[in-house]
């Protein structure tokens, strides 16, 4: 049995494949995470709030109301359902990519249109995972880069749907990235800890430089907390390459953006998804082991 093991991982197009299908199933629950987790997060500030702002012993006159009506969320329940009728899905139609074909992109019951997100989300998830197992092979980096792809993923969504990197993805997200580096499984744990505090000391001091001459905030914390975690994960040297290629794609679309509403307003716009576009691209091109020989020149 082992043996048998050892000769399939051996092949790298049988890892390249398998990684790929479990990228699939996994992309699967990642649109369950970027859409349940920011509403279960509402829900968590919404209800403490409205109970500061009551007396003692009384009880809300309406009920805390959403964005969207959930009833009570996690990730695992309720079911999966269609927005509009409600119904289930069936295990049958919640095989990525297939069943969004099969149904040809509408809810068996009502017909209402399903998003083309979904499964473009499952492929991008099988072709992320992909590329990291083409990339790193079998090996500790394989698990590592997997999760971190995926946690970028979600976080890029949920930071463009919603504005915000919530602490409970980003701060786990550092310290696997200082425990896979205490195996040295991208760089020495030194490196990984001086990352996590010069990625996140870099942002905030933008951040405040920016506000002391505009008066304005120019990004989140949460974007600093991404940053310290690409740092854990990456290392210290590729954080400059990262912060400007975050920061070119960003002024890119900020324009292109501002063209076609042919407004010359301030857009809110997210930084997150570019930080962790920039952050894949790094892990990828591995621009830490440029920076470092650029400097032994």
């Amino acid at each position: 049995m082992f043996g048998l093991a050892h000769v399939l991982f051996a092949d790298t197009r049988f890892v390249i494949s398998a990684t790929a299908l479990g990228g699939l199933f996994i992309g699967s629950f990642l649109n369950v995470l970027i859409y349940r987790l920011p509403l279960m997060l509402e829900a968590a500030y919404a209800y403490p709030h409205e109970q500061e702002s009551l007396g003692a012993g009384q009880l809300p006159s309406t009920p805390v109301t959403l964005a969207t009506p959930v009833a009570p969320l996690t990730l695992a329940t309720p079911r999966s359902h269609c927005p509009a009728c409600k119904r289930p899905v069936r295990p049958v139609e919640n095989i990525p990519v297939l069943s969004y074909l099969f149904l040809r992109g509408r809810c068996a019951g009502c017909q209402a249109r399903i998003p083309l997100r979904y499964p473009l989300i499952e492929l991008g998830s099988a072709l992320l995972a992909a590329g990291a197992a083409w990339h790193f092979g079998p090996t500790l980096q394989l698990a590592g880069a997997l999760l971190l792809l995926w946690a970028l993923t979600a976080l890029f969504f949920i930071d463009l749907d919603h504005q915000i990197l919530p602490d409970c993805l980003t701060l786990p997200l550092l310290w696997l990235g200082l425990l896979f580096n205490s195996f040295a499984a991208f760089v020495p744990l030194r490196e990984a800890v001086w990352g996590a505090v010069a990625g996140y000391a870099a942002l905030w001091s933008i951040f405040w430089i920016f506000r002391l001459f505009t008066g304005k905030d120019g990004m989140g914390y949460g974007d600093f907390k991404l940053l310290a975690a690409l740092g854990a994960w990456l290392g210290w040297a590729p954080l400059l390459p990262i912060i400007v290629l975050a920061s070119t794609g960003a002024a890119v679309v900020g324009l292109w953006q501002m063209r076609l509403r042919d407004t010359g307003h301030e857009q809110i716009m997210a930084f997150g998804p570019y930080l962790a576009v920039a952050g894949a691209v790094a892990l990828f091109w591995e621009m830490g082991r440029w920076v470092g020989n650029l400097m032994l020149i």
